[in-house]
């Protein structure tokens, strides 16, 4: 084992590391949006639109996210002449869109269904308290129920957000040269992929690690009540002196 050529092979993967982190955080962001759109659609009483989410998240999640990117980046290229008349060929030629949605829509579709269990999770009697004050309608929404969702959802939708950072390794296939593309072409070159694997193993980790203290520092955050009666105590002693 090269001590030596594993630091200059991590060295030369932290170029890779902009473009992975660009492609986590704009697809996490679009699938995000996607996410609650799709679980106000399965929570609301319209049968068309519930059986549409529904039949999206199970296609998406049904499917290997590798096949996604393929079906995005090869299988719409079959249709250049329609794209080019529809003045989407630009979009659908460059990898880097390509990649961004196929993250994007598949994240949606995991994300929904945590969304809707946040959403679900909300104590009736919150609400109950909520319209008895005068609230309905977004106000209600805004102040009560996606606050308590957020809490509630934060730890699992924290999951695919460490999902996604790994998910964008997939994208050094529709020649992206981010950490894993970069691995790649190290590889090729020195034959060395133990070595070259564990730097960019290394580089994972460090994100991811960064990643799940962040998540955890926000859900601290979110949820004074369940720091226990001593942090409680603390606080108000702290607030007396």
């Amino acid at each position: 084992m090269d001590i030596v050529f594993i630091y200059d092979t991590f060295v030369a993967l932290l170029s890779g590391v902009p473009l992975t982190l660009n492609l986590t955080f704009v697809a996490f962001a679009i699938g995000t949006v996607l996410a609650m759109l799709l679980a106000l659609m399965r929570m609301s009483r319209i049968k068309a639109l519930d059986a549409t989410a529904h039949a999206y998240v199970f296609v998406l999640r049904g499917t290997p996210l590798l096949v996604q990117i393929f079906l995005i980046y090869y299988g719409l290229g079959q249709f250049r002449p329609t794209l080019q008349h529809l003045g989407l060929w630009q979009f659908f030629r460059d990898p880097y869109w390509c990649a961004i949605m196929a993250l994007a829509l598949n994240s949606a579709a995991y994300g929904s269904e945590v969304v809707r269990g946040g959403l679900r999770s909300v104590p009736k009697r919150d609400v109950e308290a909520a319209r008895a004050c005068g609230m309905s309608g977004l106000l209600l929404f805004r102040r009560i129920v996606m606050p308590i969702a957020l809490r509630q959802a934060l730890p699992a939708y924290g999951n695919e957000l460490i999902l996604m950072v790994k998910a964008t390794s997939l994208a050094s296939i529709i020649t992206l040269m981010e950490v894993t593309g970069i691995a790649a072409q190290l590889i090729s070159s020195s034959y060395r992929p133990i070595e070259v694997f564990i730097a960019a193993g290394a580089i994972y980790l460090i994100i991811n690690f960064s990643l799940t203290r962040a998540i955890a520092m926000l859900d601290w955050q979110l949820t004074p009540h369940l720091r226990g009666p001593a942090a409680v105590g603390d606080k108000m002693e702290g607030g007396n002196v």
